[in-house]
């Protein structure tokens, strides 16, 4: 195989979200898997769309993610610059090449009238496209136009009587008649230049192999084919990823839980984790849970399914989230639940050490971080002895005696308590685990957690006796 080169493109025009993502995975990990670089562009050139620190959200998305770029902004690289906006002498010398082939030609049609011709079309039942109106202008009327300094476009001619083809490695050859699409866009009124062109001619020049992208973008492929082959460009191999739809079968949309990424981050949800779920999504492996490295060598690029779209599950990446806490490294773990628990509670206090112990304890119970909050309230606030909780576990007179003989031992030290507290139950006849869970009750508001010992050492014994004197 030739040298792989693959590309991220994102708009700085909003949130990354999950189609987002899943589009720079793929291209990450075919290039990891080939030896190739993967690239990251900037496709900026819609500047009234584009949001303030847009790049710079990107860039820490993907950081974040663990989809480092080997070229791109603030990278460098040998094809640059990579922000499109910076890229418009490269825009205008391809441009130039297509009008001296006859093959660019102006568009002096207002909005309003396309507007109009497109709305006459549908009422029409007819595919609306444009119907190469100033195509048919002469020389005297185009020149009456320039004079009177009339706005226009550059359109890109299409020769409707040809068809095209090209590779898309899920499909096979793919093939179009040229009759169904209409003469495109090449500049915008303001001079700059459209994401069909720009995208083409920076993928021509940066020497992409491999363009990867979402189902959506089938149709500006096929235009874009068109300007491959007119600047005489090699065709680089395509693939159309699936669109993700939600459980309903539709597209997912800024109204679907979890389908920004910064919606994901903030419930709590691992990049390792989002980035295996979209990974393993649509695809088949003995094995699930995958670091980046583990995808990248195994990933079938070879054996790609042609399904034009497959349903994201916010469950399934719930329980994979849940897998990668419980198999999490704990310092790590204690530095990721700190914010979540700082949003409820004043954590300032409590040091690392205590934390740890603490997020040991609930570390397979977590299925996101933010569940950690939950899981510790008890440490946080003092719980209400939770009665009904107990009667599950023996009877009310159970519940009497384990109280006695816990307020008539209390004492500073753990262990002189907890052996006079175990003689005098066994005395009374009651199991270890039902004083055990009892006492959790007492301390926590659950029969289940932390074991005992823990529980005084993090509470601190003024603390744990102080709950048991409340009762």
């Amino acid at each position: 195989m030739n040298t792989v080169r693959t590309r991220f493109a994102p708009s700085p025009t909003g949130i990354m979200h999950i189609g987002n993502v899943r589009a720079a995975l793929m291209n990450y990990l075919f290039a990891q898997q080939y030896h190739g670089t993967f690239v990251l562009r900037i496709e900026d050139t819609d500047q009234q769309r584009n949001i303030a620190d847009g790049t710079r959200f990107i860039l820490k998305h993907l950081s974040w993610l663990g989809l480092t770029p080997q070229e791109g902004p603030e990278i460098g690289g040998p094809f640059g610059p990579y922000f499109q906006s910076q890229r418009a002498a490269i825009y205008s010398k391809h441009l130039q090449v297509l009008q001296e082939k006859k093959l660019a030609y102006q568009c002096f049609c207002t909005p309003e009238e396309l507007e109009a011709r497109r709305n006459r079309q549908i009422a029409m039942k007819k595919p609306p496209r444009y119907e190469g109106t100033c195509l048919k202008l002469s020389a005297t009327e185009i020149e009456q136009k320039m004079t009177a300094k009339a706005p226009f476009i550059w359109r890109m001619k299409v020769d409707s009587t040809k068809k095209i083809s090209f590779q898309d490695m899920a499909r096979g050859t793919l093939e179009f008649d040229l009759q169904h699409f209409s003469d495109f866009p090449l500049t915008r009124e303001d001079g700059t230049f459209t994401f069909i062109f720009a995208n083409c001619i920076d993928d021509c020049e940066m020497k992409m192999s491999h363009v990867f992208r979402g189902e959506e973008h089938l149709s500006n492929t096929v235009s874009q084919i068109v300007l491959y082959q007119a600047l005489e460009y090699k065709l680089p191999m395509f693939w159309h990823l699936p669109v993700l739809c939600n459980q309903d079968g539709k597209k997912l949309s800024k109204r679907d839980k979890g389908f920004s990424l910064e919606d994901v981050q903030a419930q709590g949800y691992l990049p390792e984790a989002i980035c295996n779920y979209l990974g393993i999504l649509g695809a088949s492996f003995e094995n699930e849970i995958m670091s980046l490295t583990q995808l990248a060598a195994v990933y079938k690029f070879t054996s790609l399914h042609g399904a034009s779209q497959i349903k994201y599950d916010i469950e399934k990446l719930k329980w994979m989230n849940h897998k990668w806490i419980a198999g999490y490294d704990l310092t790590k773990l204690v530095q990721l639940c700190k914010p979540f628990l700082a949003q409820q509670y004043d954590i300032a206090k409590t040091s690392d050490q205590t934390l740890a112990v603490l997020i040991k304890s609930i570390q397979t119970d977590m299925q996101t971080l933010a569940d950690c909050a939950t899981l510790l309230k008890f440490y946080f606030e003092r719980p209400a002895v939770n009665v009904a909780a107990f009667t599950e576990i023996a009877d009310a007179v159970v519940f009497d005696q384990i109280k006695t003989i816990l307020h008539q031992n209390i004492n500073d030290e753990w262990e002189p308590f907890i052996a006079a507290v175990k003689q005098q139950s066994k005395a009374a006849g009651i199991q270890d685990k039902i004083l055990f869970s009892t006492i959790r009750i007492f301390i926590t508001g659950s029969p289940k957690g932390m074991q005992l010992h823990d529980l005084f050492v993090c509470l601190g014994s003024k603390e744990f006796f102080e709950r048991i004197r409340s009762l």
